[in-house]
């Protein structure tokens, strides 16, 4: 296989970010083509790098990712995304679900 799944990875914590980043880019199919800070830079690269996945914290400044997913959605309604998120919570997760989310990983997974 040539083409590498194209990654987007939207967290606030930069930690959390190049861990993520460490363990996708040690698969030979993947690659981070992007990361974001806060829901707003999530929206923007998004909408420029047009990854094939978007992994998607719920909790995050400026925009939340509940917020951050609707617009990204609205921009492309064929978006993939994925919610990180360290919350177990029903409603969180169906609200994202219902925005469209494909899925969610919690964080402690």
């Amino acid at each position: 296989m040539s083409d590498k799944i194209r990654v987007l990875l939207a967290d606030d914590h930069d930690v959390v970010r190049r861990g993520l980043q460490a363990l996708i880019e040690s698969e030979d199919d993947m690659e981070v083509v992007g990361t974001a800070a806060n829901g707003e830079e999530a929206v923007q690269r998004a909408a420029i790098y047009r990854p094939d996945v978007i992994l998607l914290d719920m909790k995050m400044p400026v925009k939340n990712g509940l917020e951050a997913l609707m617009e990204i959605k609205a921009q492309n309604p064929n978006a993939r995304v994925m919610m990180l998120t360290s919350f177990s919570d029903g409603a969180t997760i169906f609200a994202a679900i219902k925005a469209g989310a494909l899925g969610y990983l919690l964080k402690d997974s």
